[in-house]
């Protein structure tokens, strides 16, 4: 492997756990050097080490809050200082919510469009013209299957998506000219953390769906390396998503709403 190849780096957000987690260590097995980012620092080092140790690659870490503006100026600050080149950009860092929107804290849905809208905005909007500048790479923004339609009960965070998406789909065609391709990663229900965070209780039917993060990981990194432009990990999650098309949307609402509730 070549020293220029040597000191790209690629950049994952939300990488302590779940999906985010599993992409860290898919990435690393392909070698691929990574800078991480996430809240929890001790957990950062802790991968940092056993990285660094069992693929030989180089890691990063920064223990950023992504909701609150200044970190994200912070890393983009710190790399460009430090002449780290990132070539590819995995946007993995989101949490839904579940209840009725009136319903819901009003500060944990806004808290969920900082994170899953804005701070991804930002970080594309920072580090895009580097991208360019460097003369190409990738975008991996992590949506979800919730994005092809409303979802009652998880309506702002079925929304979050749907904006990751459409934005997604825009950029790929923006950015091809620059040799930048640009995946959209929509998994379906995923044994992690995520519903229990959202306080979500599947219904039993769809907990049968359930595919592992590091299925979804190794689903994602060989869509992202082949240039897909949606990759959804699954075969019963591409009949889902592209047999929904077939169906009248406010039947498609019905049946969310009863996975949704349960």
């Amino acid at each position: 492997m070549d020293k220029y190849k040597i000191d790209k780096y690629t950049f994952i957000t939300g990488a302590t756990g779940g999906i985010g987690y599993e992409l860290a260590l898919v990435f690393a097995k392909n070698n691929h050097n990574l800078c991480l980012v996430a809240r929890d620092i001790k957990k950062l080092r802790e991968i940092k080490l056993h990285f660094e140790s069992t693929y030989k690659i180089k890691v990063i870490i920064y223990g950023v809050d992504l909701t609150l503006e200044k970190g994200i100026i912070e890393i983009y600050q710190d790399i460009k200082y430090n002449n780290i080149i990132i070539e590819n950009i995995i946007n993995n860092a989101g949490f839904g919510s579940f209840g009725r929107f009136h319903e819901v804290d009003k500060d944990k849905d806004l808290t969920m469009i900082e994170l899953n809208i804005k701070s991804l905005t930002h970080i594309l909007k920072l580090f895009i013209p580097e991208l360019i500048e460097n003369g190409g790479g990738g975008i991996m923004n992590v949506a979800s299957t919730a994005a092809f339609q409303s979802g009652p009960m998880m309506s702002v965070y079925y929304a979050t998506k749907a904006y990751v998406l459409s934005l997604s789909g825009a950029l790929r065609l923006e950015l091809s000219p620059y040799n930048i391709n640009v995946s959209t990663l929509c998994p379906g229900p995923t044994d992690t953390n995520f519903q229990s965070r959202a306080k979500v209780e599947k219904a039993k039917s769809a907990k049968g769906f359930m595919m592992t993060a590091e299925s979804v990981a190794i689903s994602a990194y060989k869509g992202f390396k082949k240039g897909k432009e949606i990759i959804i990990p699954g075969f019963q999650n591409k009949v889902l998503v592209y047999g929904s098309y077939l169906l009248p949307r406010k039947l498609i609402h019905k049946v969310i709403l009863k996975v949704n509730k349960g």
